[in-house]
């Protein structure tokens, strides 16, 4: 577990013009300053304290809850809209439905591809990189959900068709 105060820090990709519409969102939300947003490109020292490096905290959302614990994708983003206005009523939905492993898969593919093509040229910050393929994000996934539940995930992870993208 990784020690911090009962604030949740939110890293995102500070280069992602759609990261940052999406946090710029958020932080108008958090008037009260109850998330630490911090751009992984310009805080690499607290990343190696969460303990990721930076491809893979670009290749997937990661937050560190007001708890310690590090969260990866849809989780990640229940526990920071429970601290928003508005979103705490979505973040309620989404744990009550039971959908987070459902919109966890969806993220997956979204965010492989958002990683591929942010640095299949090298725009990422990187360098020219081979970026995690859906398949190895949604292996991590499920490792963070088996580690966070303390049982296997069910969780599928799909076959890419070859070509696609």
């Amino acid at each position: 577990m990784i020690q911090t105060s009962a604030k949740p820090v939110f890293f995102y990709d500070g280069g992602c013009p759609l990261c940052r519409r999406e946090v710029a969102h958020y932080r108008r939300l958090d008037r009260a300053g109850a998330v630490d947003w911090v751009d992984l490109l310009a805080a690499p020292q607290r990343l190696r304290q969460a303990g990721l490096d930076t491809r893979r905290a670009m290749a997937r959302l990661h937050v560190i809850d007001g708890d310690g614990r590090l969260l990866s994708g849809v989780p990640g983003f229940v526990a920071i809209w429970r601290r928003l206005p508005y979103y705490r009523h979505l973040a309620r939905i989404v744990t009550a439905l039971g959908l987070l492993r459902p919109l966890d898969w969806a993220y997956d593919h979204f965010a492989a591809r958002r990683f591929r093509s942010r640095c299949k040229s090298g725009v990422c910050g990187l360098g020219k990189v081979d970026p995690p393929s859906d398949r190895e994000i949604g292996t991590v996934a499920a490792a963070l959900i088996s580690k966070r539940t303390g049982s296997p995930s069910s969780m599928p992870v799909p076959e890419m068709e070859h070509g696609s993208q």
